[in-house]
């Protein structure tokens, strides 16, 4: 029976990868103390099936596939904050996290050629340590043998693992205190007593508002109108404020009157509040003091929700597909503004495949240029920083004359994790009767070695980052995090830390962090080849 099952797996290479997918998946769930791998479970299963069936290989490019539609997809969503991240703090951030990398890889090249081991076993065990895919391929394509998928599977859990203790234990040791994670959005129906003139208009009294506070609709003679900087102002209107912090609110409050709920909004007979799912490609992309609201319809718009948060509109802010949006309409016009916006939630799950499809053409060509290095030869950013590179840069742009770039996230999500899904059952299976050969023969030490490259990152991250740079400790877990790579490790982070800085730092750092990893391991292979 398990012969038969055996050769049917191997004669049918495609069945090998979804059952290493589907099982891979299910183990990943399996959760001990609070530890699970997640879908790096898929490229430990990819390896035994790979091993007990030595027939099931995945010819041709699905796993590169596969790391393309990752990387394009981390590129796009983190696009804007990663080009921020390059000024200001976020220099000292890159910095720091470039050090430690080179250091990781140093201590693997230092300890590999100690005790002997191939360079294609140490490229790999970096490459684990550092949980990073497109280093693992960088490592493949430079070396020519599955020799780095080896190193890469066996460092691999100790690089999910590792940093989410050294978080534990160092946490527990500063108990360091965060502040309460700021709402970004704030709604109050404010009334008037108070004005700084006899007089003053809506613009005069706007003019004042502490920044981040914009004015949504005025009640005046038991009727809501959408704010008009002429309007003049008298003691008992009313005002819909939103706010991006709440002393923001009080600060009004204290210049102009009192809280008054639901005066504003108990009344629709004018003005009515409707959400809508942004779902026509030819609204994103563009900022919203440059959109083509639909002539004859007064449109206040009041908020945007964009994954989880609340946003107060700016005439900068763009909105993406799969975004709600929150306005004040007239009654009569609800149905044309809807019209307007799309409203459908299917959006959220849609993207266009034209930007994609360039996009990643784009980024595979930039992987192709070849990028001389004096001493030692000729490297690519390849597959693994080509697509990553084209990403950011369209992902920082958004839009490009009708093209949109951005997708909405639970595309981004299924995009790059079945990417990922599918680079990790190849690897796995290509290389399962390998890895057991080799594990047999130096497991222990490949693990110990794995283990030490790892600690060297986090603990250059943190130590120099927390005693020395004097970095917020929350910044710190994300910049650790984005180090290292791996996303569970963010969760973990953005678990301890109840602000939104690990998030904003991991965005910052992993880019420059992978593209360091994927050209430092093709001039180190380069080097040891003689080329």
């Amino acid at each position: 029976m398990l012969t038969d099952v055996a050769n049917l797996v191997g004669a049918q290479p495609i069945l090998a990868l979804f059952l290493a997918i589907g099982l891979g998946y299910a183990v990943g769930q399996i959760n001990i103390f609070g530890f699970s791998l997640g879908i790096g479970a898929v490229l430990f299963v990819g390896l035994a099936i790979g091993a007990l069936v030595p027939k099931a290989q995945i010819a041709g490019p699905i796993g590169l596939i596969g790391l393309v539609m990752f990387l394009y997809g981390i590129g796009i969503l983190y696009g804007r904050q990663f080009f921020e991240g390059l000024s200001g703090a976020g220099r000292r951030y890159n910095l720091l996290a470039v050090v430690a990398v080179i250091a990781a890889l140093a201590v693997a090249l230092g300890l590999g050629k100690l005790f002997g081991l191939e360079i294609g076993h140490t490229l790999g065990l970096f490459a684990g340590s550092m949980t990073s895919t497109a280093t693992l391929q960088a490592a493949l394509d430079v070396i020519g043998s599955k020799a780095p998928s080896i190193g890469y599977s066996v460092a691999y859990p100790f690089g999910v693992i590792g940093p989410i203790l050294c978080f534990y234990f160092l946490t527990r040791a500063l108990k360091p205190t965060f502040p309460p994670k700021p709402a970004r959005f704030h709604m109050a129906e404010v009334t008037i007593d108070r004005l700084p003139a006899e007089g003053s208009t809506l613009g005069d009294v706007m003019g004042l508002l502490p920044a981040g506070v914009q004015v949504a609709s005025v009640r005046q003679e038991h009727h809501n109108r959408l704010p008009d900087e002429a309007i003049v102002l008298h003691p008992g209107d009313g005002l819909l404020i939103a706010a991006e912090r709440q002393s923001a609110v009080a600060e009004v409050v204290a210049a102009l009157g009192r809280l008054e709920p639901g005066r504003l909004g108990k009344d629709r007979s004018d003005l009515s509040y409707q959400r809508y799912f942004v779902s026509k490609d030819s609204l994103t992309g563009v900022p919203l003091g440059r959109l083509n609201m639909p002539a004859g319809i007064p449109i206040q718009v009041l908020h945007v929700r964009r994954y989880d948060v609340d946003i107060v509109p700016a005439p900068d802010l763009m909105l993406e597909t799969g975004d709600r949006i929150g306005v004040l309409v007239p009654p009569e016009h609800i149905v044309a503004t809807r019209a307007f916006f799309g409203d459908t939630v299917k959006s959220a799950a849609e993207f266009s495949y034209v930007s994609v499809g360039f996009g990643m053409v784009l980024g595979v060509l930039l992987g192709l240029i070849p990028i001389p290095i004096p001493g030692v030869g000729t490297v690519t950013l390849g597959i693994g920083g080509g697509p990553l590179i084209v990403a950011l840069i369209v992902g920082r742009l958004r839009r490009t004359g009708p093209i949109s770039w951005v997708m909405p996230l639970p595309a981004n999500i299924v995009l790059r994790n079945f990417g990922l899904t599918l680079f990790l059952a190849t690897v796995g299976i290509n290389s399962g009767q390998a890895f057991v050969t080799t594990v047999a023969q130096t497991g222990p030490l490949m693990l110990l070695i794995g283990a030490a490259v790892l600690l060297t990152a986090v603990a250059i991250v943190l130590v120099i980052g927390h005693w020395v740079m004097r970095i917020p400790f929350d910044d710190l877990l994300g910049i650790a995090s984005g180090a290292t790579g791996n996303p569970a490790i963010l969760v973990y982070a953005a678990r301890m830390a109840s602000t939104d800085r690990p998030d904003i730092a991991y965005a910052m750092i992993f880019p420059s962090a992978t593209i360091v990893k994927v050209i430092a391991v093709q001039v180190v292979g380069l080097a040891a080849s003689g080329t």
